[in-house]
């Protein structure tokens, strides 16, 4: 029981009962009795524990009827509670692009890469052709075509078969783009060494060309775009390959689902 004097103030909420009374503070006027240092510090805890659950109570209240309190605008963060056991890093394990799903845009990206280079050699012989055809220049500077050239103008088409298998996955698409590739793409190519074959056999032999374009012996240019086009097949073939086992996984795994 700590009693107070007529000057005295009463206890907030009557934390130290109804018939106990704080002394007032410093300043005014004869003050009857002071309460212990004890005493007050503990006033000052009970106090601010009270205040602190009032808020909280009042806060809450509001975050359930739906008002924004103090959990409705709360996000997590690093300095957040984490689960025991971890802290936050093996994250790995949990989420995970499966293999195949990966290896597909993958091939994807180097298939486009290796279609685009196959446009430019393919604009460029179509230009080499218009311009043999129609004499826009003379037979001297620009030479006409070989045999070869012209079946593989339909070389665009398994390009364009596999462009368009890629946005859905399309199996069917490439496969009619790989078997088309062999008809259209490497065929021709091979039959163009063949036919070239005698000319680059008399230019290194004896010097002599009959072919030009733009000064230079047409059968050493048209070797090099078709070494070029023979690679450019070859790993479009491989890619190719690849990515039809990637979707036959990815298939498989979705009927078993």
């Amino acid at each position: 029981m700590i009693p107070a004097g007529r000057g005295g103030l009463r206890a907030r909420g009557g934390l130290l009962g109804s018939n106990h009374r704080v002394a007032p503070p410093r300043g005014i006027e004869r003050p009857e009795v002071l309460l212990a240092s004890g005493a007050v510090s503990e006033l000052r805890e009970l106090e601010a524990g009270r205040l602190r659950f009032s808020w909280l109570c009042r806060y809450r209240v509001r975050s359930e009827c739906g008002a924004p309190g103090f959990w409705s605008g709360t996000m997590a963060s690093r300095a957040g509670p984490r689960a025991a056991g971890t802290d936050g890093s093996d994250f790995q394990h949990r989420e995970r692009v499966a293999t195949h799903y990966q290896m597909s845009v993958t091939l994807k990206y180097e298939i486009k890469k290796l279609i685009y280079v196959h446009l430019v050699i393919w604009l460029l012989l179509v230009a080499k052709m218009s311009v043999g055809h129609l004499r826009l220049l003379s037979h001297d500077q620009v030479a006409m075509p070989y045999q070869w050239e012209y079946p593989y103008l339909l070389s665009i088409v398994p390009s364009l078969l596999g462009l368009l298998s890629f946005p859905r996955n399309n199996i069917s698409y490439l496969v009619l783009s790989m078997i088309s590739m062999g008809l259209f793409s490497i065929a021709p190519l091979i039959y163009g060494s063949m036919e070239m074959f005698p000319a680059a056999q008399q230019l290194y032999r004896h010097g002599k060309a009959y072919r030009f374009l733009f000064g230079f012996s047409a059968v050493s240019v048209m070797y090099l775009v078709l070494v070029l086009a023979v690679q450019v097949h070859a790993w479009q073939l491989y890619y190719s390959k690849k990515l039809l086992d990637s979707w036959f996984t990815s298939t498989q795994e979705k009927k078993r689902k």
